[in-house]
């Protein structure tokens, strides 16, 4: 028997074990996890980027945890010995057009409260990044680079130190309730539980429902893929390059990402994945296919941005196409300087009317807490999420 489950192993779910243990260490907290290691999906499949906060609009779940969790991230790896360096970032205009745009971020920014942040002109911004083509830019120096799958392992050690279990290779298949105790089925066996969290990310609709559930909420895959910088063209970037966000598309736009373990990754664009984690062009799997293909939202938004889409699957198997949008940036960036790099799956979490959800979503019962949204920047926000989630225990199930 024990008292928080925790479906996922991925910074969110470790986040919340890590936290729930800090506010009840008398507690027996239960992390599940379907694969044989931690951080196996997004939390391992991403850039490694420590965002600011700069984008999100003020008052909002992203905007609040991801100022707070930067702190108590950089904190942690701190005292924990995890590799992360603040190496800063530029939001660059590439044209005159644009810079009404780029003010628009900077006084978001200053809503926000990100320290330091400055509009930089084409010689500053040159002094930064040498290689860049711009005509201004905002400097995010704050802005950071993390290894989050080094931060999960440190994460899974302090909550087994403490008395709990991260049980691997335990997929959950079902949860019933039974005179006011949760049963969770999963591949390595039965478990009892008074309460549950599920942080399962691409599968955190599917988790939902298992329990009776009836969300609106329905996950997408897209996949982000990436290229990286040949060791002879890495110098052309010093810190984190990224280009002025289209405010009709839902992603950032492919960027340069100088990695904390080494390397540059550039990238990632953003295409429909057959499959909820297909990393590779050809994964496909016929229930994941069938279940968006019978999800109206999908088709709404694929009506909205079906020439995005497009022109995101053009740069998906156009190398050149790729190229071309890696040169607004980096004009000198040629094919030979680019080397594949393994991808990426986002769950994007749509409404049934084709809204994308733009903000960190729970949904709670009497017993249960369902992260069902948690995008970009939920790594760099996984402790302060995990405190929002210790909250909603408090509140939910008037625990003290």
């Amino acid at each position: 028997m024990f008292d928080f489950t925790i479906v996922g192993a991925g910074i969110v779910g470790l986040s919340t074990a890590y936290k729930l243990s800090l506010s009840y260490p008398d507690a027996k907290i239960l992390v599940l996890e379907k694969e044989d290691r931690v951080a196996p999906h997004q939390t391992g499949h991403n850039s490694g980027v420590i965002h600011s906060g700069i984008y999100y609009k003020p008052g909002s779940y992203k905007a609040r945890n991801c100022v707070d969790g930067r702190h108590q991230l950089v904190q942690f790896c701190e005292e924990n010995d995890v590799a992360y360096e603040i190496c800063g970032k530029i939001i660059v205009a590439s044209e005159e057009s644009e810079i009404p745009s780029l003010h628009a971020i900077y006084e978001r920014g200053l809503q926000n409260e990100i320290e330091g942040i400055k509009v930089i002109d084409k010689d500053e911004m040159l002094e930064i990044e040498p290689y860049v083509s711009g005509v201004k830019a905002i400097h995010v120096p704050c802005t950071g680079i993390v290894d989050f799958v080094g931060m999960c392992r440190k994460l899974a050690d302090k909550v087994t130190e403490s008395g709990n279990q991260v049980k691997l290779n335990s997929r959950v298949e079902n949860v019933s309730r039974k005179n006011g105790t949760l049963n969770v089925q999963t591949s390595s066996g039965r478990y009892q539980t008074h309460y549950l969290i599920n942080c399962a990310g691409l599968h955190s609709d599917r988790v939902a429902r298992s329990t009776g559930v009836q969300s609106p909420i329905k996950i997408v895959p897209f996949r982000g893929e990436y290229y990286e910088l040949t060791p002879d063209a890495e110098h052309k970037v010093k810190g984190l390059i990224y280009p002025l966000p289209n405010p009709e598309f839902p992603f950032l736009g492919v960027h340069f990402t100088k990695m904390v373990l080494g390397g540059v990754e550039c990238g990632p664009n953003a295409v429909f994945a057959f499959k909820r984690e297909g990393y590779t062009k050809g994964s496909f799997d016929f229930q994941d296919t069938i279940d968006v293909a019978n999800f109206p939202g999908f088709w709404k938004l694929a009506s909205q941005h079906w020439k995005m889409g497009l022109d995101e699957m053009y740069r998906s198997y156009s190398k050149r196409g790729f190229l071309k949008n890696l040169q607004k940036l980096i004009p000198s960036i040629e094919l030979q300087d680019l080397t594949g790099s393994p991808s990426g799956v986002r769950a994007m979490a749509l409404k049934p009317n084709g809204d994308i959800l733009d903000d960190f979503y729970f949904e709670t019962t009497d017993r249960e807490v369902h992260v069902l949204n948690a995008p970009s920047p939920a790594a760099t926000a996984g402790l302060s999420i995990g405190d929002e989630i210790v909250k909603k225990v408090q509140e939910n199930f008037e625990l003290v």
